[in-house]
């Protein structure tokens, strides 16, 4: 096998996910060059990676579809020998079947699926066990590989790690309060509450994207604790995941931080509101804890993906998930 195409153009947390498969892959075919495709904003993930040939990248929001055929037609001059797609959406699908690869693999329910060499069961559950995304992913190399699914794995460099070696004086917890979907984020006010109980020996940062910053801003001036540092928007992929690795605890949200903790085994704690772990996409590392409400709720979850607002207004997937939940992952 001397070239291989993993196709991932989801949201960053999916493709941190997939990573598991470029673990397995080079383990079998330590000799193959392995690409990869994802929507371009994704491509920092794989700097410096020790296992990835080349990121090709598909510029969704500009000129999307002359962009992927130009993809489609440079995919196709590679001739790669493995095309594995792990979304199960039509664009992909196109890209997979018309990359004229010996062995092409993608999901059944995948649009396009009838045009791959091999189509392969999407399953949420399998002998009653719910499985994991990785598991799920994996399920498209077992026959190449083995049955045991990878860790999704991520590579800081050094220059990564020099980057955050000023915050990492003392020990510290990392917070990502942020969340595409607003019933997946835990309240602000909530978050400053429990910075509010931290001993003060604990220094806290506040990670998230540029568009976060006035969030973390937010959480920092309500909690009154001078021991927080706003990083939201002032580190990379990488450097977050950098720094997540060696702190006391980080508090994360049913998102992308989760899987980039996982992805280093950094320790974490990952809150769910409106969703559930049982979807699938919980946290990996060998140190890991979910909070969530202690009550049962006949409306949770209400989604897969999390909504832009509570469907009935209450929010008390969120709102009675008690303080001393949080605090008590940190006695543990």
């Amino acid at each position: 096998m001397q070239k291989i195409l993993v196709i991932q153009t989801a949201f960053i947390g999916d493709v941190v996910l997939a990573t598991g498969l470029l673990e397995k892959l080079h383990a079998k075919f330590p000799a193959g060059a392995i690409d990869i495709l994802v929507r371009k904003g994704n491509e920092p993930l794989f700097h410096d990676h020790p296992f990835v040939n080349e990121v090709l990248v598909w510029d969704k929001k500009g000129s999307k579809y002359r962009n992927l055929f130009s993809l489609i037609g440079k995919i196709r001059r590679t001739r790669y020998d493995l095309v594995i797609n792990v979304q199960r959406f039509a664009a992909t699908g196109l890209v997979t079947a018309l990359s004229k690869a010996k062995h092409t693999i993608g999901f059944d329910k995948n649009p396009f699926s009838f045009l791959f060499t091999d189509a392969i069961r999407h399953e949420i559950t399998e002998h009653g066990k719910i499985l994991h995304e990785t598991e799920r992913n994996h399920a498209l190399i077992a026959s190449l590989t083995d049955e045991k699914a990878a860790k999704p794995r991520l590579y800081p460099s050094k220059e990564n790690f020099d980057a955050v070696a000023q915050w990492k004086g003392k020990p510290y917890i990392c917070i990502a309060p942020a969340s595409v979907w607003f019933t997946k984020q835990f309240p602000a006010e909530q978050w400053a509450t429990f910075i509010r109980s931290l001993p003060p020996s604990l220094h806290v940062y506040l990670l998230g994207a540029p568009g976060d910053a006035s969030l973390c801003s937010k959480i920092g001036s309500g909690s009154g604790n001078a021991s927080v540092t706003n990083l939201a928007g002032r580190l990379g992929f990488l450097e977050s995941a950098a720094l997540q690795k060696d702190a006391v605890m980080n508090y994360v949200n049913d998102s992308a931080p989760m899987h980039f903790a996982s992805a280093v085994n950094a320790n974490v704690a990952a809150v769910y509101c409106s969703t559930i772990p049982a979807f699938g996409f919980g946290p990996l590392s060998d140190n890991s804890h979910i909070i969530e409400i202690e009550q049962k709720l006949s409306c949770r979850p209400c989604g897969l993906h999390g909504r832009k607002e509570c469907p009935l207004g209450h929010f008390h997937c969120a709102g009675w998930i008690r303080n001393e939940q949080l605090l008590q992952v940190l006695d543990r």
